[in-house]
């Protein structure tokens, strides 16, 4: 946590923070003065409410799904087979998202031939980076992410479902009316804790898919830190930008917090 004492000077290599000239909140200034900031900011909080609008909810219906499953040979091989993208690299599954999408030898464009339409080429179209890329965390996760609500499913009560056949309820009304409820201090904890993660979007992926063709929709903060940081040598500049966007996230999450525990008395804390 020290080292956030970079954002406030004009951090130099050689000289070291405590030697290094303090500047205040000359770099947090100099962001938002940047013509650039805005498509940043609105590009990071885009695909992070993406990712939350259709991330978020793929794992609970999974789950749902699976719980319904009467062969448990079946729910296994299920289970196995979405759980397996989760242990892939990054730079793996971008890899295959960047073989399967190739307008020449990708499938996906060979089906889209097949039916009569011209090949897309997903990854230099600047429309297509979110659907690419919110639809590729979906299936990356979808089967991890399903394990949490699997096993809060295995805490509500059997005789509750045996109560809801006695009054007649058939299987969607036992998954709205028993399954749904038992879960859904889980659901709203794990809601909070993805709210604080809309700006945290990971920067392999986002890095490896990206070119200069698609920045306008896949410049976010992170790749951008990672120029000016890295590449560029400012450090303090990049520090500033990550150090504002944590406290962002923070802000996120305690307002969902106390905005839950009013409305549902669930909270973190």
């Amino acid at each position: 946590m020290f080292g956030i004492v970079i954002s406030f000077k004009d951090y130099n290599l050689f000289k070291g923070i405590g030697e290094s000239a303090w500047v205040g909140l000359k770099y947090y200034t100099l962001f938002f003065q940047n013509r650039d900031a805005l498509v940043i900011i609105k590009n990071t909080v885009l695909l992070g409410g993406y990712k939350l609008l259709f991330g978020f909810p793929a794992p609970i219906v999974l789950a749902l799904l699976l719980n319904e499953l009467r062969s448990s040979l079946y729910k296994r091989f299920v289970q196995t087979i979405s759980y397996l993208p989760h242990f892939l690299s990054t730079v793996v599954v971008s890899s295959m998202i960047v073989m399967l999408l190739s307008p020449s030898r990708g499938w996906i464009n060979h089906a889209i031939q097949a039916l009569g339409f011209p090949a897309v080429n997903f990854l230099q179209e600047a429309e297509w980076f979110r659907t690419v890329y919110v639809g590729s965390e979906v299936w990356q996760h979808v089967g991890w992410g399903s394990i949490i609500y699997l096993a809060a499913m295995t805490t509500v009560d059997p005789q509750l479902y045996e109560a809801a056949k006695m009054d007649g309820a058939g299987r969607w009304k036992q998954t709205r009316h028993v399954t749904l409820p038992g879960i859904a201090t889980t659901i709203v904890i794990m809601f909070i804790l993805e709210i604080g993660n809309i700006l945290e979007i990971g920067f392999e992926k986002v890095f490896l898919l990206s070119n200069p063709a698609t920045y306008d929709t896949s410049d976010v903060i992170s790749t951008y830190v990672y120029r000016v940081g890295i590449l560029q040598g400012g450090f303090s500049y990049a520090t500033a930008i990550d150090l504002f966007m944590g406290v962002i996230g923070f802000l996120l999450v305690y307002a969902s917090n106390q905005i839950s525990r009013r409305l549902g008395e669930t909270s973190l804390w």
